[in-house]
C-alpha cells in the first residue's frame, strides 16, 4: 500500500472519531506509547484485546507484550482494539479498515495480527476483528499478503471453536518462544516462500499450534475419533511454554498512561504466578503451574519505578493468591511505608481471610473500611471438599469475626451453585452460613461500636467446567435447574433470623450456557460462531447486546445439540477436543483428582505435599522450593 493510500485511510478515520463516543480511545499517543518508523523495522505485530479499550488497557498481559515485542529494534508492537458499535456501524458504511492505535495504519498492513482471548464470550468479536482488518474471516481465505493471525490466552487451551479462524496459536506464556516466531518470519520474508510453508515451519517451535495442519475425526456418537497431525514432522502434541524465573523476565515498568479512565487505572504489580491451592473448578490454577513467585526485591524496585513513571496514585498486587506469596509481608510494609508519603493507595486482591491478611488490610484501609470478601464457593463443608476448597468453616468464621472486630462491617461471599455431586442442602447452606456470619457480628461487636447495620452480601454463579480441570468432564446442570436452586436459596434468605442484614443475588443463566458450550465445543462451532456473527451480533459478554434467539437458530441450521457439549456426562477414557495439548500437569492426575472429588477427599496444597502432578517437568517454580 503506497503513502498516498495510507494517508487517504487516516484522513477518512479522524472525522468519523468525532463520531464516536470516547473518541480518545482510537486516536494513540499516550504516555508510555511507543511509536516508531515503520521502515525500520522487519516485522509489524499488531496486538489486539477483542473489547473496548477501557477493558483492554487494564489487561497486564497486553502490557507484557506490547512491551516485550517493543525491545526488539526490529519489531514495531501496536495496539488493537474492538470499536464500540457506534464506530464499527461507521466503519462498515464508509468501508474504513480496522486500524491500530500508533500509526493509524490499516491492520491488513501488519505481519502479524496476534489476538489475546481471555473469555469465551468475546469470539464473536474476534470475528469483528477479522472481519473489519479486511483479511478474511476464515484462514483459508487469507491472501498471502494478509498478516499471520495468532491466538493466545487462557481461552487458547481449547482453541478448536475458533481453529478454522487463526492461522495458529501460541499455547502458554508470551515470554518464551515469541522472539523464535519473529526470528522465524524475518528468515522466511529474507528468502521467500508461501502461507502454506511458515505454517509448516512455525509448527515446528515449541508451543506453536496451526490448526490446518491437524485433522479431526469423529464417531457417530459425535465424539473424537482421532485427532491426527497431516505431516510427520508436524508434533501430535504441542506443549505450553511457561517461564522458569519469573523474577529475571520481562515486564512493562513504563506501562501506557491512557487519557481517559479504564476499568483499573492503577499500577499492577505481578508477584507470582500460579497457584499452590489446586481448586478443582479452577482453570487458571491448573494452566499457570507451577507456582513462580517473583524476587522481593525486583519487586520492591518494579513498583518503584512504576509509579515514577506513569504518576498513578494506587498500586495492586496480580496474583491468584496473593496470600500465598511468602515475601508478602516484607513487601507489603516497605510500600506502606514508601506510599503514606506519597499518598498513594495500596490494593491487596486475592487474599485469604486470615489474621496476617486483615492486618495488611487494616493498615492499608486506616480510613475507611471496605467491604470483605470472601470466597468459600460452596455452602458446607461436604461441597467444599469435593471441589478442594482448603477453606473450612471455622476458618471463614474466624476470619469473619477478626474483621469484625477490626472494624469492617460488610461482608461479600461468593458462591458457585451447578457444581459436580451438589445437593439442595449443600445450596441451602450459602443461606446457613450468610446467617452464621451476622450472627458473629451480633454476638461480638457492641451496640456502641457498630457504625451501621452489618450487611453480608452472597452471589452465586453458574458452575461452568473448564479444560484442563479435574472436573472437565462433568456436566453442566440445565438453566431451568440453576434459576430453581436460585430460587430456593432466595427464599432461604428470606427465613433467616437476620434476613434485613442479608443479599443474594446471581446471574443470568442464558449468557453463562453458551460459555459452557464455547469453553467445552471443538471445530463444529466454527461454523455457529461465524453465523452468530453474520446476524450482527457482538458483544455478547454485554448484556444488552446480547441475543440469544441468534445462537439457538444458528445451532439448529447446524444441526448442534447442546446438550451434547454442556449437559452430558463423559467418559474419563473420551478423547477430549484439547487432548492434543501438554500443559505439564497429565491427564491421569485430573483423573485421580476427579475420583477423590466424588469422595470428598481433600488434596493438600502444593507447599503442604507435592500431589506428583507432572509441573516439576518444567524444572522450577515451588516444585523445587526445598532445594533451593
Amino acid at each position: 500500500m503506497n503513502e498516498d493510500k495510507i494517508m487517504n485511510v487516516r484522513a477518512k478515520i479522524e472525522p468519523l472519531l468525532l463520531q464516536a463516543q470516547k473518541p480518545a480511545q482510537y486516536i494513540g499517543g499516550e504516555v508510555g506509547s511507543i511509536c516508531k518508523e515503520r521502515e525500520s523495522v522487519d516485522v509489524r505485530f499488531a496486538f489486539c484485546f477483542p473489547d473496548t479499550y477501557e477493558i483492554g488497557m487494564s489487561h497486564l498481559g497486553m502490557k507484557i507484550i506490547y512491551d516485550q515485542m517493543n525491545r526488539r529494534d526490529d519489531v514495531y508492537c501496536e495496539r488493537v482494539f474492538s470499536p464500540w458499535v457506534d464506530l464499527d456501524k461507521v466503519m462498515r458504511e464508509e468501508n474504513i479498515p480496522l486500524f491500530a492505535l500508533e500509526s493509524q495504519d490499516p491492520v491488513f498492513m501488519f505481519d502479524f495480527l496476534a489476538v489475546t482471548i481471555q473469555y469465551e464470550m468475546c469470539y464473536t468479536n474476534i470475528l469483528q476483528i477479522l472481519d473489519l482488518s479486511q483479511i478474511g474471516i476464515y484462514a483459508k481465505d487469507r491472501r498471502e499478503d494478509a498478516p499471520f493471525v495468532i491466538g493466545g490466552g487462557p481461552c487458547t487451551y481449547n482453541p478448536e471453536p475458533l481453529a478454522d479462524f487463526f492461522d495458529m496459536f501460541y499455547i502458554g506464556e508470551s515470554e518464551t518462544v515469541y522472539y523464535d516466531l519473529m526470528d522465524l518470519y524475518k528468515e522466511h520474508k529474507k528468502n521467500g516462500g508461501n502461507r502454506k510453508e511458515f505454517l509448516r515451519k512455525a509448527s515446528h517451535i515449541p508451543g506453536i499450534y496451526v490448526p490446518s495442519l491437524y485433522e479431526v475425526t469423529y464417531k457417530e456418537d459425535g465424539t473424537i475419533e482421532s485427532f491426527e497431525p497431516m505431516y510427520d514432522e508436524v508434533p501430535a502434541k504441542v506443549v505450553k511454554q511457561v517461564v522458569k524465573d519469573m523474577s529475571s523476565s520481562v515486564y512493562p515498568i513504563k506501562p501506557v498512561v491512557s487519557f481517559m479512565k479504564v476499568t483499573q487505572d492503577r499500577v499492577v504489580l505481578e508477584i507470582m504466578r500460579g497457584c499452590i491451592r489446586g481448586c478443582r473448578f479452577c482453570q487458571a490454577g491448573m494452566i499457570y503451574r507451577p507456582t513462580r513467585p517473583k524476587d522481593v526485591e525486583v519487586l520492591k524496585n518494579y513498583a518503584t519505578e512504576m509509579l515514577k513513571n506513569t504518576g498513578q496514585e494506587e498500586i495492586t498486587f496480580s496474583s491468584l493468591s496473593s496470600s500465598d506469596y511468602r515475601g508478602l509481608p516484607e513487601l507489603t510494609d516497605c510500600l506502606i511505608e514508601q506510599m503514606n508519603n506519597n499518598h498513594v493507595n495500596i490494593s491487596l486482591p486475592s487474599l485469604r481471610i486470615d489474621e496476617f491478611s486483615l492486618d495488611v488490610m487494616s493498615k492499608i484501609q486506616d480510613v475507611k473500611k471496605n467491604s470483605l470478601t470472601f470466597a468459600p464457593e460452596a455452602g458446607t463443608q461436604r461441597l467444599r471438599n469435593v471441589i478442594n476448597k482448603g477453606l473450612t468453616k471455622e476458618d471463614i468464621l474466624g476470619g469473619a469475626l477478626k474483621a469484625f472486630k477490626g472494624g469492617w462491617d460488610k461482608v461479600k461471599l461468593y458462591f458457585m451453585m451447578g457444581l459436580p455431586t451438589e445437593t439442595y442442602d449443600d445450596i441451602g447452606g450459602i443461606a446457613d452460613l450468610s446467617e452464621e456470619i451476622t450472627e458473629l457480628y451480633f454476638a461480638n461487636v457492641p451496640k456502641e461500636e457498630r457504625n451501621g447495620r452489618v450487611m453480608v452480601t452472597a452471589s452465586a454463579s453458574y458452575f461452568v467446567p473448564k479444560p484442563f480441570t479435574p472436573f472437565q468432564w462433568a456436566p453442566m446442570i440445565r438453566p431451568e435447574e440453576f434459576v430453581k436452586r436460585a430460587y430456593y436459596v432466595k427464599d432461604r434468605f428470606k427465613t433467616e433470623k437476620n434476613h434485613k442484614s442479608l443479599k443474594f443475588q446471581y446471574h443470568e443463566a442464558d449468557i453463562t450456557i453458551l460459555e459452557g458450550l464455547l469453553a467445552r465445543g471443538d471445530r463444529k462451532l466454527c461454523d455457529v460462531i461465524y453465523d452468530v456473527y453474520k446476524k450482527g451480533q457482538i458483544y455478547d459478554a454485554w448484556t444488552e447486546y446480547f441475543h440469544k434467539e441468534n445462537w439457538d437458530k444458528a445451532m439448529e441450521e447446524h444441526g448442534i445439540d447442546i446438550g451434547f457439549y454442556v449437559y452430558r456426562d463423559r467418559s474419563l477414557d473420551e478423547i477430549l477436543p484439547w487432548d492434543f495439548i501438554d500443559i505439564g500437569v497429565t491427564k491421569n492426575f485430573m483423573k485421580n483428582e476427579w475420583h477423590r472429588a466424588v469422595n470428598e477427599e481433600v488434596t493438600p496444597n502444593c507447599r503442604m505435599k507435592c500431589s506428583g502432578c507432572g509441573a516439576a517437568r518444567y524444572g522450577g517454580g515451588v516444585c523445587f522450593e526445598a532445594q533451593n
